[in-house]
């Protein structure tokens, strides 16, 4: 097949953003498609454009990429980020139109503006489109409380109706992402899920380099980390809570570290400062490709977000990090992340919204070290045996030759030849063929009865 994958943030590990685009592509490459990413500039990615060009076109590890200069930065305001959305989508309109060769369209969210390239493109090519949902939009910024203009939300979920009608098929990241892609009238024959995936390569257990841990004076702490955006969404007051709460109770041992960035951040710390906290360690962020060493630094690993519906429907990328580097990590949201930790073994829940809870359930992981390494292992096995790149990437590539009516074998990467099928659903994802989509609770009762 020959693929045009349009994607605003493509990074590769040398970014500082998540590279579920950038592996699912190289996984496409090997397989003998022909891949070519429409992208943008941003901060958190490595992809750069010369000073005298506004849009540049190079190769990544056998992906044909075209990036168009446009700002982006976690730290914007809504306006701007509004403002960057829009520039996006009128280059990459223009650009996508204008390509010739391909067989199919894929477009993956957010931000939803991402689906006027994605559905044009399709309708000048005369080819099917794809459409990946990351994050419910408009639902994901009306409840966060950053889109509040009732015309421009009715014209969003006027658009997000239509994206869905013109897409062939529709990827969801987490079975609440499909529910809520069903809720709008779409066949749920059409949606597959595809949850985000663990880089059981890159991510692995293990102890940090000695030198790091001297050098972020991590030894004889028992660290906390969280990796990953401070944004609105992530509600990381709670962690602020926490840290106030530990410190309060006099438990010095324990030391939070905040490694990333957003536009929460410089609130967050100054809240930190104001309440005198010494147990709260800001870090810059860094290289995905440099990520593993600070999670093997830690003992564990926090996923936190604010206490709204359409967030229980997250499928967070720093959660299968966590797994995939053996961590157990201690989750918020009431919803499938709450499923799985609680299913597996994999970690502790905290109320939503309190940092007295989530203090207790750190507490209690640091008083039962055999508990916490039990689910360390756990974790392991779960990204190993679930969620592994690999078995999800062959999954993606059958939805695809599907949607484009390609003929192929679901599974042709000897990579994925330890991938234990019985701990996939069933169910088929396209009328009969096809890609079969991840749900909680599929398979025997405990996939890690075995071990």
């Amino acid at each position: 097949m020959r693929i045009l994958y349009i994607h605003q943030y493509f990074c590769t590990r040398q970014g500082r953003s998540g590279t579920r685009s950038y592996e699912f592509a190289k996984h496409l490459v090997r397989h003998g498609h022909r891949v070519t990413m429409l992208t943008s500039t941003s901060e958190l990615s490595d992809v750069q454009i010369p000073p005298e060009k506004r849009v540049h076109r190079f190769a990544v590890e056998g992906i044909d990429v075209v990036a168009v200069r446009v700002s982006y930065a976690q730290h914007m305001g809504t306006l701007r980020r509004i403002g960057s959305f829009l520039h996006f989508m009128a280059l990459s309109t223009w650009i996508a139109c204008r390509t010739r060769g391909h067989d199919l369209v894929f477009a993956t969210s957010t931000p939803l503006t991402v689906g006027v390239p994605g559905v044009c493109a399709s309708l000048c090519l005369r080819v099917p489109l794809v459409f990946e949902v990351r994050d419910l939009w408009p639902e994901a910024p009306i409840q966060i409380g950053v889109l509040r203009n009732r015309l421009l939300i009715r014209l969003l979920r006027h658009f997000e109706r239509v994206v869905y009608a013109r897409s062939a098929h529709i990827i969801a990241l987490s079975p609440g992402m499909r529910d809520g892609v069903v809720a709008t009238g779409v066949s749920e024959a059409k949606v597959t899920v595809i949850p985000n995936c663990s880089d059981v390569d890159l991510f692995r257990p293990g102890n940090a380099p000695a030198g790091l841990v001297a050098a972020l004076g991590l030894e004889g702490r028992f660290v906390v980390v969280h990796a990953g955006s401070m944004g609105a969404a992530n509600g990381l007051d709670v962690l602020v809570d926490a840290a106030a709460c530990v410190q309060a109770a006099g438990e010095s041992e324990v030391l939070f570290l905040l490694l990333g960035q957003g536009a929460e951040m410089e609130r967050l710390l100054a809240r930190v400062r104001a309440q005198e906290l010494d147990n709260v360690r800001p870090y810059k962020s860094v290289p995905r490709a440099e990520v593993p060493d600070y999670l093997r630094a830690s003992h564990v690993c926090l996923v936190l977000f604010r206490d709204l519906p359409v967030l229980a429907t997250n499928s967070p990328n720093k959660l299968f990090d966590a797994l995939a580097a053996g961590r157990p990590v201690i989750v918020n949201s009431n919803g499938w992340t709450r499923e799985l930790v609680e299913k597996y073994g994999v970690g502790r829940y905290a109320k939503p919204g309190s940092g007295a809870a989530l203090a207790a359930e750190i507490l209690w992981l640091r008083d039962h070290d055999k508990a916490r390494r039990t689910m360390g292992q756990r974790a392991r096995q779960l990204a190993e045996r679930r969620f592994d790149r690999a078995i999800l990437a062959a999954q993606f590539e059958a939805v695809l030759r599907s949607a484009a009516g390609v003929s192929g074998h679901e599974v042709a990467d000897p990579a994925v030849s330890h991938a234990d099928p019985a701990q996939v659903e069933a169910r088929p994802a396209i009328a009969g063929k096809g890609a079969t989509p991840y749900t909680p609770g599929a398979g025997p009762a405990d996939v890690l009865a075995s071990r």
